[in-house]
């Protein structure tokens, strides 16, 4: 079972230059919320509690102003400072002690999901007792990600960074579910050619020994990684749009935090007043009415 999860924030976001000179690529607004409170709903809706965010080194207090405290959404959340990207295993490294003899999740930072079924799937993701699970998402343009085949029963056979020649068009998204011995395998790990270590050679050594296996994000469900200032945009539209036409709001992390019953209506007067007069509080009003 796996009851902690990490949410992978650092980086440098170069690709969103200028940007991201002041301000982290996680803390700029995807339509009406910073884009970290989409990962974070990502946790919450798969009833994760204990969350450790890795942020980059000295960036900690713009995080602590925008997220509200972890109790008030009836969560547990812990921060860690990374002095350099080093890859997307080093956050296992960093949260060694966080993961302790846990199983866990990672989700990065700048990936966004959303999907009808998606809290049913990610709740059974959660169950994993051992090996590693990857999420994948069918994409028209297999050759710009990493890609994985898999056969009948959702074992991964096989894994390309960018393949030049067709092998799948399922995408690795950046959503995993890892058992403890990942921080063991992350450890062993080498750095590529870029200087970083790498997912893939991580997800590798799970495949080696046979406990890689895959969750397919359906045609229902979208993921977007908003890693460019095209796709941060297109984000953007796509949370307008369902939010205007539907009447309800992704991410509201109070709002999932209620539903889990983790926390009272009380809590969602003291969000109200922590957030002030906005769209955010008017939505949170018409929770409680």
């Amino acid at each position: 079972m796996i009851k902690k999860g990490i949410i992978l924030a650092g980086g440098k976001g170069t690709r969103m230059s200028p940007l991201t000179k002041a301000v982290n690529k996680q803390l700029l607004p995807i339509y009406d919320k910073p884009l970290i409170f989409y990962p974070l709903s990502i946790l919450m809706l798969a009833k994760i509690k204990d969350i450790l965010i890795i942020v980059n080194k000295g960036q900690l207090h713009q995080y602590k102003k925008v997220l509200p405290d972890g109790k008030k959404l009836g969560i547990k959340i812990t921060y860690a400072e990374q002095k350099k990207p080093k890859g997307l295993p080093d956050a296992f490294i960093l949260g060694e002690k966080f993961i302790n003899k846990s199983n866990v999740a990672l989700i990065l930072g700048d990936n966004f999901f959303y999907g009808q079924n998606l809290t049913k799937q990610l709740i059974n993701n959660t169950r994993l007792s051992s090996g590693a699970k990857i999420t994948l998402h069918k994409v028209v343009n297999p050759e710009l990600f990493g890609v994985a085949k898999v056969n009948s029963s959702k074992k991964v056979v096989a894994i390309k960074e960018k393949p030049k020649k067709f092998i799948s068009d399922l995408a690795i998204t950046g959503l995993y579910f890892f058992d403890n011995k990942v921080v063991k395998y992350a450890k062993e790990l080498k750095p590529s050619k870029r200087g970083e270590l790498e997912i893939v050679d991580l997800i590798k050594k799970y495949k080696k020994n046979n406990k890689l296996t895959a969750d397919l994000i359906g045609r229902g469900g979208a993921w977007l990684d908003t890693g460019s200032i095209e796709d941060f945009y297109k984000t953007s539209s796509f949370v307008s749009a369902i939010e205007n036409r539907q009447g309800f709001k992704i991410a509201c992390l109070e709002e999932i935090a209620l539903n889990n019953a983790w926390i009272k209506k009380n809590s969602i007067r003291e969000a109200i007043k922590f957030y002030g007069n906005c769209e955010y509080s008017v939505y949170l009003k018409k929770l409680i009415s």
